[in-house]
C-alpha cells in the first residue's frame, strides 16, 4: 500500500489525532511535547507537557487528553531510535489534558486508590464522556510491571482499576457501537476483548486465563511485537506491529483480513494508526523509530471516534 510521508525528525512520535482540518496531532516521547503537524509537513508544538505522552484522545471539553507515561530511555541501534525502560529523571506517570488553543496543560490523575500509575500508554473515550486507558508499567534490569486498564472520568473527578495482571497492555480501542473494549498486548503480540455493560464496566471470562480476564480474539504467529491500535468503521481492528513492520488487521470474530507491510527505511517501530479526512479514507500512521508521520489511502473507513467531530 503506498504512502506519504508528511513529516520527518519527530521525536519518537506516537497518539497521531486527525483534526478536521487536515492537520495532525502527535505525541514526542523522547521529546515530551504535544505537536501539530500540518498537511505540508510544518511541526508546531502546542504544549510542553514533559515526561513521556504516549497516547491522545479528544475529550468532550475539546482537550487533547495524553496517556503519559513518564517517559523512556532513548537507545540508538542499527540506525534506529528505541523507546524503552525507565530513566533516571522518572517521576511517575500521569493522565494530562491539554488546551489546544492556549498550551494550558493539566494533570488530572497520578495515582488510583493511592497506588501510583507507572506508564500510561492510551486513551480512548467512550460516548459518556469517561475514558478507559492502559497502563504499560515501566521496566528496569530486574523487571517488567504487570499491566493494568484503568477507566476515568474527563473532570479528574473519579478514576478506577478495571482490569489487571496484564503483559504490556498497550493499543485500546472500543467496537463502533461501544459495546466491546479491545486490547492489544506488546509482549504476546496478542489482542483481547471485553463486554462493556457500563460506563467503566467491563466484563470478559470466556478464556480461561485470559490476560487480564479478558477473552482472547487474535495472537501472532509469526515474530512481532504490538503497538497501539485504531478500529475501522466496519469494526475491523487494526494494530500496529513491531518488529515486522506494518498493520495486523483482524476481524471482530478474531480473522486476520490483511497484514499492510509498511517500508519506510526499514523502520521497525510501526506505532499507531488513526483516521481522518473525507469519509474517513485518511490514515495517518507513526514510524516512531525514524520520526515519521505517514499518511495513506485507506481502503476502507475508519471510526470516527467520539468527540472527533467537536473540533474545529
Amino acid at each position: 500500500m503506498s504512502f506519504t510521508v508528511v513529516t520527518t525528525g519527530l521525536k519518537f512520535p506516537e497518539g497521531p489525532v486527525a483534526l478536521p482540518n487536515g492537520d495532525a496531532l502527535v505525541v514526542e516521547i523522547h521529546r515530551g511535547t504535544l505537536t501539530r503537524v500540518t498537511p505540508d509537513g510544518t511541526n508546531t508544538v502546542v504544549a510542553e507537557v514533559g515526561g513521556g505522552p504516549n497516547g491522545t484522545a479528544i475529550g468532550p471539553d475539546g482537550r487533547a487528553y495524553i496517556a503519559n507515561c513518564g517517559g523512556m530511555i532513548a537507545t540508538e541501534a542499527y540506525g534506529y531510535v528505541f523507546a524503552g525502560g525507565t530513566p533516571e529523571n522518572y517521576t511517575g506517570g500521569s493522565i494530562q489534558a491539554v488546551d489546544l488553543e492556549t498550551g494550558e496543560v493539566e494533570t488530572l490523575y497520578t495515582e488510583c486508590d493511592g497506588i501510583p500509575l507507572r506508564g500510561p500508554n492510551d486513551i480512548v473515550f467512550d460516548a459518556h464522556g469517561g475514558f478507559y486507558f492502559t497502563d504499560h508499567g515501566k521496566s528496569n534490569d530486574r523487571g517488567n510491571d504487570h499491566g493494568r486498564l484503568f477507566y476515568g472520568t474527563s473532570d479528574g473527578s473519579s478514576i478506577r482499576l478495571v482490569a489487571s495482571e496484564m503483559h504490556g497492555p498497550n493499543g485500546i480501542g472500543l467496537s463502533p457501537d461501544g459495546t466491546r473494549l479491545y486490547v492489544s498486548e506488546t509482549f504476546t503480540a496478542r489482542v483481547w476483548w471485553w463486554d462493556v455493560t457500563a460506563p467503566g464496566e467491563i466484563v470478559g471470562g470466556r478464556t480461561l486465563a485470559g490476560s487480564g480476564g479478558g477473552n482472547f480474539l487474535w495472537g501472532s504467529p509469526d515474530f512481532r511485537y504490538f503497538d497501539s491500535l485504531g478500529v475501522e468503521a466496519n469494526g475491523n481492528i487494526c494494530v500496529a506491529s513491531l518488529a515486522t513492520p506494518g498493520i495486523c488487521v483482524i476481524s471482530p470474530d478474531g480473522e486476520l483480513v490483511e497484514f499492510v507491510s509498511i517500508d519506510t527505511d526499514g523502520d521497525p517501530g510501526i506505532t499507531n494508526i488513526c483516521w481522518g479526512g473525507e469519509g474517513m479514507r485518511t490514515a495517518f500512521v507513526t514510524a516512531s523509530s525514524t520520526g515519521k508521520l505517514l499518511r495513506f489511502d485507506w481502503p476502507r473507513a475508519g471510526l470516527v471516534l467520539n468527540n472527533q467531530g467537536s473540533l474545529v
